[in-house]
């Protein structure tokens, strides 16, 4: 079995490094992640330059560029085979809610799939002293799963795990994406010159409570796991559409529509 393990907290992450330890109990696996911290990037690529990979040490590579940027090179470049599994994190700091859209390490596991391979995004919320240990333990249990339990189509897991010694995680729970939003999360910051400039973050969040979302599983002690989906249409609204929006034709004589 082959392991792509990447992130966007940058090569040299203590989260990396645990989960890289624990992949390769399952398999033969390899680090190909971003040279420096690449958090909030969301899924960019980049075009507009060329894109360095370096080999730091035996099955370990940075490349200068984004999460999405490591996984293409990893797949297409570094790796001789396709990987089995693209296994992304562990994230310093929860991807729950709406942060989805924004984080690199979700989007990492986008891009693995995309490219058809069984893929997850693994985080630990708090600011301080993480347990990447327990994080990794878990882990291992979820990509032996989707290895031997294929999920359906354009689908990847996002899982967060409570940042807790592991005999203190209560169990899993499957769950689906929460809502949460932050409250002046634009700081207005001055230069010593008193010039106004603008720092995103910081910002205190609210979030929907319900029993059934990836927040409430975490502040509960639970490992969520997330099923998510490539295609964002909203199926329902697709409908409403149809039956809803003005009908156009074209006349065939004035050319015009109706």
């Amino acid at each position: 079995m082959v392991i792509l393990v990447t992130n966007d907290d940058g090569v040299h992450s203590p989260g990396l490094i645990s989960l890289f330890k624990a992949m390769k109990e399952i398999g033969e696996a390899y680090i190909v992640a971003p040279d420096r911290e690449r958090s909030a990037v969301g899924h960019s690529l980049t075009l507009h330059r060329p894109l360095k990979v370096e080999e730091l040490s035996d099955h370990v590579y940075s490349v200068n560029g984004t999460p999405t940027d490591a996984v293409v090179v990893g797949v297409n470049k570094v790796l001789q085979v396709k990987p089995d599994i693209v296994v992304s994190g562990i994230n310093r700091g929860s991807n729950l809610g709406d942060d989805i859209t924004y984080s690199g390490t979700v989007s990492a596991a986008i891009e693995g799939t995309i490219l058809t391979i069984p893929s997850f995004a693994i985080s630990v919320p708090g600011d301080k002293h993480f347990h990447f240990e327990t994080a990794a333990f878990f882990a291992v249990t979820i990509a032996r799963f989707i290895i031997d339990n294929p999920m359906p189509y354009d689908t990847f897991l996002n899982v967060n795990v409570p940042n807790l010694h592991r005999e203190f995680v209560k169990g899993f729970k499957f769950t689906r994406q929460g809502k949460r939003v932050y409250d002046n999360s634009i700081q207005d910051v001055f230069s010593p010159r008193g010039e106004r400039y603008y720092w995103i973050g910081g910002g205190v969040p609210y979030w929907e409570h319900a029993e059934d979302t990836d927040i409430a599983a975490i502040e509960e002690g639970y490992v969520s796991i997330t099923p998510l989906y490539l295609d964002f249409t909203n199926y329902s609204a697709l409908e409403f559409l149809k039956k809803k929006f003005p009908t156009f034709t074209r006349d065939p004589g004035s050319g015009k529509g109706e």
